[in-house]
């Protein structure tokens, strides 16, 4: 956006020279902004001329006035570099005119804000990253944005936790490596620090951005392993409304005996809207969604109900001045299954009963932006975030989180991107029985610089992190000679990366990012037992920190108009005092000889630090959208990820924990992941089909597959999952799903799709006693107008 300084810096001064004549006589101007169409934000420098002869620069804030003789329409011609010129016909009607401009479609077409907090073509980043588009989730009719994200190449999702390629295990829905944002703002729970996925606003979606590898230095605790940025939607100068209803049924299982519902099959449905607006200088945004479904597994259900908006007003009075606020709010009851009752009852719950829940979520996020005529933005954000769970076990919590930044862009004449910031978080989290009452505060600085030289990019972070929880704080030990070492109270992480365009579609990049996440509330402190499975505090849980380290190589393709890429990958990740969940025994240090019911009470889960562990693999991806021939248009989105995740410390008392003890690979991970989706769309037809696959998760813990007590009374039968052992080794070779979909256009406007999950009714599993559903259909009407 700001190439050509320079030239435009001449051309401002041309039209100042050429025009003051009219400036100083003509009261008539036609006034307006100009913006871009992905990120909504100012363009400055764009050059509007007319068709009689004269014209403007925009300035600051994107602000142009053109004085004209009379208020009568006139063409003006609106250009700018790297964006696709545009004629309008504009008049002096004491109106504020709102140009849009769209970058000039280049090898690949996507432009992201995430990796650099600033607009980027996605072939130019130092890291991996990858797109979801809104017209993705609309085809395959999702209800919660985890469905959507599993279908991103290199992500893996089970039961609601995220990890991205392989950087997590099974957390027990507490703690999270993969930080996500929601317009640049964190949203991880206070409480559980995790992320709530029905929450998400998937009837307002712009585009969802993916980093992949440690991106703490620019974006904090909990980017341990990547970041997933959730950015909403801003109406255009053209109003747009939608309404989407779709009902659906769950199908019968492959297998008879997990059919508890008989000829009742449950269903599921899905009302969502949205409007977006600009009123003068106010943009407005409406959505919501009622979901409700009566749930496959028995007595699981979930009923929610979320309304959300976006309100930004776009001073006049002071240009390139805008403020506002963003609100989210989501009710929502069900029940929640843990875990199954025996491998041929697998869709009926342990115990033959669930938790049953009423929760609330609340987010407001009030912001400021302004750009100065120095080419400079400056930024100030916050967040209340508040979390309410209730439920019939008394184990019921709330958590509130506040989050305040400011932020410090300045972009230089030799294409040299400044970024800085200062971040502070404060969170209570209030539980009588599950958490107790706790605090936590966090406070960090971050600078990253950008610049670009030739066919090179070079990017490099750094970040201070201070972090708190109770009583136990950041702690960074530097060393002074043999036997000294000073403490700091700041956790240092840094980042570097290049990219080099080798040929005209040809990018290679290399980065290496350091991580440090700090262990959330329920980490620490929870103590709950739901469905016989207990849960343990570990107060002494230290953090993690670590790196990871990428070599890729992006190859653009163009073939007429159809545009894409080959991405392959090469990745390494470490991680020192890694916190992983652990089932196992906990007995307090009084307790010397056990007893069969100490046993019993003191079995269970607690986050522990595992030790060093490494991840390394590769992956490859392709991606591409365009026309073959007159009609044929096809989308496509799919990689393969191969990854090797050990622990480097053999002899541990983890590694005793594995359910192939001969071997140290990782727990909860999938060597082997595969994801697909192709979209074909012709005329007014479409069709599509997406495809999952996982090889077999070769390690969990031993006591979930074998008799729970096998050390300490070896022949007793008694297990927490009855007959996974045996479902384990006949399902063996890994699972691949498929869904398709086809779509009619019946006006401009509307349409039709009927979607079908799970095409082939595989049965399968996500995590131990977590069957995932069966076959299920739905038809979907879609209105735009």
């Amino acid at each position: 956006m700001f190439r050509g300084i320079l030239s435009r810096s001449l051309l401002t001064l041309a039209f100042t020279l050429c025009f003051s004549v009219s400036y100083a006589q003509e009261k008539l101007f036609i006034k307006g902004k100009v913006l871009d169409s992905l990120t909504n934000e100012p363009v400055i420098g764009a050059v509007l001329k007319l068709a009689s002869g004269g014209g403007a620069v925009s300035g600051a804030g994107g602000t142009f006035e053109i004085p004209v003789e009379n208020a009568e329409s006139i063409g003006v011609t609106i250009s700018m570099i790297g964006y696709k010129q545009i004629v309008r016909k504009l008049a002096a009607d004491g109106k504020e005119h709102l140009i849009i401009l769209a970058e000039i479609t280049n090898e690949l077409g996507i432009v992201v804000i995430t990796a650099g907090k600033f607009e980027q073509k996605i072939e130019e980043l130092t890291v991996s990253v990858e797109v979801i588009t809104p017209e993705l989730i609309e085809n395959k009719n999702i209800n919660n944005m985890e469905n959507i994200i599993d279908q991103c190449p290199g992500i893996s999702m089970m039961e609601g936790q995220v990890n991205i390629r392989g950087g997590s295990g099974f957390s027990y829905g507490a703690g999270s490596r993969v930080l996500l944002l929601v317009d640049e703002l964190p949203m991880l729970s206070a409480d559980a620090g995790d992320v709530k996925w029905n929450f998400l606003p998937v009837e307002n979606i712009s585009q969802i951005e993916v980093i992949k590898g440690a991106s703490s230095a620019l974006f904090g605790s909990s980017a341990l392993n990547g970041v997933i940025n959730i950015r909403t939607a801003y109406p255009t100068e053209t109003p747009r409304s939608s309404i989407s209803y779709s009902s659906g049924v769950y199908g019968d299982p492959r297998r008879d005996v997990l059919n508890w519902w008989g000829e009742d099959n449950p269903t599921f449905t899905t009302v969502s809207f949205f409007h977006a607006r600009q009123i003068k200088q106010l943009d407005l945004v409406l959505a919501g969604q009622v979901f409700n479904d009566l749930g496959f597994r028995q007595l699981e259900k979930e009923k929610r109900n979320r309304l959300n908006a976006n309100l930004r007003y776009r001073s006049k009075k002071h240009p390139g001045l805008s403020y506002g606020v963003n609100f989210n709010r989501m009710s929502t009851e069900g029940g929640l299954f843990i875990l199954w009752f025996s491998a041929d009852s697998a869709l009926r719950p342990s115990g033959g009963s669930v938790q049953q829940y009423l929760n609330y979520r609340t987010s407001i996020d009030p912001f400021l932006t302004y750009f100065s005529k120095k080419d400079s933005r400056h930024t100030l954000r916050g967040r209340y975030y508040q979390t309410v769970n209730t439920n019939d076990t008394q184990q019921e919590s709330t958590a509130d989180l506040y989050y305040g930044e400011y932020q410090y862009q300045k972009r230089f004449k030799s294409s040299f991107t400044l970024t800085s910031g200062l971040t502070g978080t404060y969170s209570e989290v209030r539980s009588d029985s599950m958490y107790g009452f706790h605090t936590s505060a966090n406070i960090s600085i971050f600078t990253q610089a950008d610049y670009k030289w030739k066919r090179f990019t070079f990017s490099a972070g750094l970040r201070g992190e201070y972090f708190k929880v109770d009583t136990a704080e950041t702690v960074f030990h530097i060393p002074l000679g043999k036997t000294n070492v000073l403490d700091l109270p700041v956790y240092p992480v840094a980042r570097a990366g290049m990219n080099f365009k080798a040929a005209e579609f040809t990018y290679l990049r290399a980065s290496y990012g350091q991580g440090y996440r700090f262990p959330s509330v329920a980490e620490k402190y929870v103590k709950t037992t739901v469905n016989s499975l207990t849960t343990f505090p570990n107060p002494g849980l230290q953090p993690e920190h670590g790196w990871s380290a990428e070599l890729g190589v992006k190859q653009g393709i163009k073939i007429k108009k159809w545009k894409g890429y080959i991405d392959l990958a090469g990745f390494w990740t470490e991680y020192k005092d890694m916190m992983e969940f652990n089932l196992d025994y906990y007995f307090p240090e009084w307790l010397t000889n056990p007893t069969f019911f100490d046993y019993l009470d003191y079995f269970g889960a607690k986050s522990v630090n595992v030790g060093h562990t490494r991840i390394t693999g590769f992956e490859l991806t392709m991606t591409g959208t365009g026309t073959i021939g007159k009609d044929l248009e096809i989308t496509l989105l799919g990689g393969y990820n191969y990854i090797h995740p050990v622990n480097l410390n053999n002899d541990s008392l983890y590694t005793s924990t594995f359910s192939d003890s001969g071997t140290n690979i990782l727990k909860y991970r999938w060597e082997h992941v595969a994801k697909g989706d192709i979209q074909i769309d012709y005329k007014c037809f479409s069709f599509g089909i997406s495809l999952r696959y996982n090889s077999f998760m070769k390690n969990i813990d031993r006591r979930f597959e074998d008799r729970l007590m096998y050390d300490f009374l070896p022949t007793y039968d008694l297990y927490i999952l009855p007959g996974l052992k045996e479902y384990r080794e006949e399902h063996n070779t890994g699972d691949l799903v498929f869904d398709a979909r086809i779509g009619w256009e019946i006006t401009n406007g509307s349409k039709l799709n009927f979607v079908v999950n799970n095409l082939f009714n595989l049965e399968y599993m996500s995590r131990p006693g977590d069957m995932l559903p069966p076959r299920n259909s739905a038809v979907q009407v879609v209105v735009k107008w």
